[in-house]
Parts: structure tokens; C-alpha cells; sequence
């Protein structure tokens, strides 16, 4: 696609300007970007390098943009193919990964972007080179770990076969208040280990916002959401949750791992020109 009024460069993200070859033709990229027609390629400005793809810049911005980006339909299997390229950069090299949606105008916007960002890219880059990120998330079963606690406070309350009704009731209440509370120690107590372990292992651990059940499944509630940035050899890190979660009394916390991601949790903020282009890079 030419440089032209509707044409906009949309980028995947930033790499090493040494992984760039000759003439930024796309070798180890994927055949198609966000845009099937049109292919990634590198585009190197200094010690950077911009994987980028041509697009139309009406699919993403304006009336007809916002309409695609609140469309399911539209925007997952570009995602997907954002995600990919991303991915596919990651096995060459370090990557800064840009997030879905970012554009720039020209060539010459892009580059003096670069540039004028070249020293935050570039320490980012050598931070996290040789290096993954990894997601982990923690999910209760608050059903069971609420009765496994409730049993344990029933079974050191001394037996009171002359309670009243009321007394009875009352005291049946302090043993779930007492449980609930003894159930976010023991949850608290748990997590605080998990992380002292991991933070043997990862260079970089970041809390992310605890996330509501998109479908509901009965019972289990999110707890506990880890971005670990972790290289790349640190093999005893699967084996590690899978040991924690073999482990009794674990009170129905259940952790689930996915990864390799590029490395999105740990971006810097990269800061452009106010209204100038439409540059969402980072989380």
C-alpha cells in the first residue's frame, strides 16, 4: 500500500535495530499482518526497529473505525494476528510489544517517534532480552474452602448440647465469621510463600487487577492474578505451581499458568506529541 490519505502504518511493536535485515523485508514474520494483504516488515530508525504492517487507516479510526473495534467479530481474528506477529518476533529477539490498535500516520511521524524514544526503548529491550512472561492466576473454590474452614472452627468448639435455639444460632454465626476471617489468613498466609518461592525464580512479579468470571463457573473466584517476567531457562517454574497445587491443605485454591507472552505487563510508558497520532504502546 502506497503512502497515501487513507493509509496508516500499524505497528506490532519495537525490537533491536540489529535484528532488522537488509532492505526490512519479513524474514521470520508471518506471510500476513492485521491487514491480510499486506505483510510485516521491520523498519529500522537507529539502534530500533518498528514491526509494522500498512493498513487503512478508516478501519481503525473515525465512524467506521470505532464501529470495528466494538465488533467481536472484527477485531479477534486481527487480534489474533497481532499476536502472532508479536510472537513471532519474540523468537528473534527481545520485542516491546505495542498494544492492538496502534497507528501512525507516515513514515516520518513513526521515525521521529522512534528517535525521539530510542534510549526508554532500547534500555526496555536489553532489560528484558533472554527473558518471558508468564501469566498466573489463582481461582478458589469458596464453597469447599469455606466448609473446610468452618469444619475446622466446629471441631475446636467444645460441645454445647444445652444451648438454646437462639444461643445456638448466634453461636453457629461467630463460627462462620471466625472461619471467613481464618479462611483470608490461611489464603493470604498461602499466596505470600507462593510469592516469596517464585520471586526466586522471576526477575519481575506484578499484580494484575483481579478479573470477574466472563462465564460463571460455580464456586470459583479469582484471587489471585501474577505477571512474572522470567528467563527463559527457568524450568522449575511449571513445576513448581504443579507442586503447589499437588499439595494438601491448600484450601481449595487451584493455579492455572499460560505463557510465553511478550512481555506486556512490563512495558514503559512511552510518551508522543498530544493529538498527534494515535500511539497505545505498553499495557
Amino acid at each position: 500500500m502506497k503512502e497515501e490519505s487513507n493509509a496508516a502504518m500499524y505497528v506490532y511493536g519495537f525490537t533491536q535495530g540489529g535484528l532488522a535485515p537488509e532492505g526490512g523485508v519479513s524474514a521470520g514474520l508471518p506471510s500476513t499482518g492485521i491487514d491480510e494483504p499486506h505483510p510485516p516488515f521491520f523498519r529500522r530508525t537507529g539502534r530500533v526497529a518498528a514491526v509494522l504492517s500498512w493498513v487503512s487507516q478508516s478501519e481503525f479510526c473515525g465512524p467506521a473505525g470505532e464501529k470495528n473495534l466494538q465488533d467481536l467479530a472484527w477485531v479477534a481474528p486481527r487480534a489474533c494476528r497481532h499476536e502472532e506477529v508479536l510472537e513471532r518476533v519474540m523468537r528473534l529477539g527481545a520485542v516491546l510489544p505495542a498494544r492492538f490498535g496502534t497507528l501512525f500516520s507516515s513514515t516520518a511521524s513513526l521515525e521521529g517517534f522512534m528517535r525521539q524514544q530510542e534510549t526508554p526503548i532500547v534500555r526496555f529491550l536489553e532489560r528484558v532480552s533472554g527473558q518471558e512472561e508468564w501469566a498466573l492466576k489463582g481461582f478458589l473454590d469458596q464453597g469447599r474452602a469455606e466448609a473446610e474452614s468452618l469444619a475446622d472452627r466446629r471441631s475446636e468448639e467444645p460441645c454445647r448440647p444445652s444451648l438454646s435455639p437462639g444461643a445456638a444460632y448466634l453461636l453457629e454465626e461467630g463460627l462462620r465469621l471466625q472461619a471467613r476471617e481464618a479462611l483470608d489468613d490461611r489464603l493470604a498466609e498461602m499466596c505470600g510463600k507462593l510469592l516469596e518461592e517464585l520471586n526466586l525464580l522471576a526477575t519481575e512479579i506484578v499484580a494484575r487487577r483481579i478479573l470477574a468470571p466472563q462465564t460463571p463457573k460455580a464456586g470459583r473466584e479469582m484471587v489471585l492474578n501474577w505477571a512474572l517476567l522470567l528467563p527463559a531457562a527457568a524450568a522449575d517454574f511449571r513445576g513448581r505451581i504443579e507442586r503447589a497445587n499437588g499439595e494438601k491443605n491448600r484450601g481449595g485454591l487451584a493455579l492455572e499458568v499460560s505463557g510465553p507472552w511478550p512481555p506486556y505487563s512490563f512495558c514503559p510508558v512511552l510518551q508522543t506529541e498530544p493529538a498527534r497520532e494515535k500511539v497505545i504502546v505498553g499495557r
